[in-house]
């Protein structure tokens, strides 16, 4: 009986996580919910209101007659995940704070937080599917495949799996927001988070510089040439086409400019007009691999995902020198180290790992 097990659902204020505890409170299942403070701000602002967001969360628990408890993980949330942003933007990469997230908190310290109040599954608002096969459980795409949320959560594993719910995983996001209207609750017009969660509705750039030494330095073309001067390297990400602010240029066609690469060393940003030279076909090095259900066959052909929603490229998997790394198959623009390789073996989720490199 659904009655006999325990859920905490992770409120987070917002439709889907709602509608989660709506699902599991429809199926019989005894239910409570769990708000989680993962950054310090001055909630009067209206850039990363988590104050806002609890009170979502509460209005939705009473509508639905369930407890809402509070957690704050942000001093672990600061140690583990944004001072590692702050390290790694330094080294000129471009990191996935929501994935470290994901790795260190939600299914880590909250995971086990919930599970030590005496629950038998916790559940979240994420847009994924999990499965079971003779090896376990596999991690899959979920029924609407437009707000698939897999490419964040790469990092699971076997014992995560065994202790986690995802309601909406045969669900679309319009029925989503008809289920919230049915039950009359408002957050169903209630905008989606985008966007780093602790910048929020924040300028980036000015955000960053209170944590980053900003070291202004040359933008040149590929030869060499000056063409202007950056604001710092961590402003840039591999294929930016707007920000780069170098105005038009004496001998050049009026093609746009993109970000081409960054010089740690030189502190210089290199920039092109030549498209095709953000485009990659050779080798993705991968570090800090997971695999959800071990490493698939090497040579075997997957489709890898470089950024969230982004397109299925096929590849194969190679090792050398105990290090594995990608083939691509076809051509894929702006990989980026620093974010995520997620692969794929049709709709499962086979794991994933960080981009060290591409050649």
């Amino acid at each position: 009986m659904n009655s006999n097990k325990k859920i905490i659902v992770g409120m987070s204020g917002g439709v889907d996580s709602s509608i989660s505890a709506v699902l599991l409170k429809e199926s019989g299942y005894d239910i409570s919910g769990i708000f989680m403070k993962n950054w310090e701000e001055d909630d009067k602002n209206d850039a990363c209101n988590s104050k806002k967001d609890y009170e979502d969360a509460l209005r939705v628990s009473k509508k639905l007659g369930i407890t809402l408890t509070t957690v704050n993980f942000s001093d672990k949330y600061w140690d583990l995940v944004f001072k590692r942003f702050i390290d790694e933007l330094n080294l000129g990469l471009t990191p996935n704070p929501d994935i470290f997230c994901n790795q260190e908190i939600k299914f880590n310290y909250f995971m086990k937080y919930a599970l030590s109040l005496g629950c038998d599954k916790v559940a979240t608002g994420h847009y994924a599917m999990l499965k079971e096969n003779k090896a376990g459980l596999t991690l899959n795409m979920p029924k609407d495949k437009t707000k698939d949320q897999t490419y964040f959560l790469y990092m699971l594993n076997q014992k995560i799996m065994e202790n986690l719910m995802f309601p909406l995983e045969n669900i679309d996001k319009d029925q989503v927001k008809n289920i919230a209207k049915d039950f009359d609750l408002s957050i169903y017009e209630k905008k989606e988070s985008m966007g780093i969660c602790f910048i929020g509705k924040r300028d980036f750039s000015s955000f960053i510089k209170k944590y980053i030494d900003t070291k202004p330095g040359k933008i040149c073309d590929e030869d060499g040439y000056m063409l202007g001067e950056h604001a710092g390297l961590f402003n840039y990400t591999i294929g930016q086409r707007k920000g780069i602010k170098i105005g038009g240029q004496k001998n050049y066609s009026e093609k746009p400019w993109f970000v081409l690469k960054k010089d740690v060393d030189k502190n210089i940003l290199i920039i092109s007009q030549d498209h095709d030279r953000l485009f990659s076909t050779g080798k993705v090095g991968l570090e800090n691999i997971n695999w959800i259900q071990g490493c698939p066959a090497l040579e075997k052909v997957l489709k890898a995902r470089f950024r969230h929603g982004g397109k299925l490229i096929p590849v194969t998997i190679m090792q050398s020198d105990n290090k594995y790394y990608l083939n691509l198959s076809e051509r894929e623009r702006a990989i980026t180290p620093g974010q995520s390789a997620v692969l794929y073996d049709e709709e499962e989720c086979v794991g994933g790992a960080i981009i060290s490199y591409v050649c």
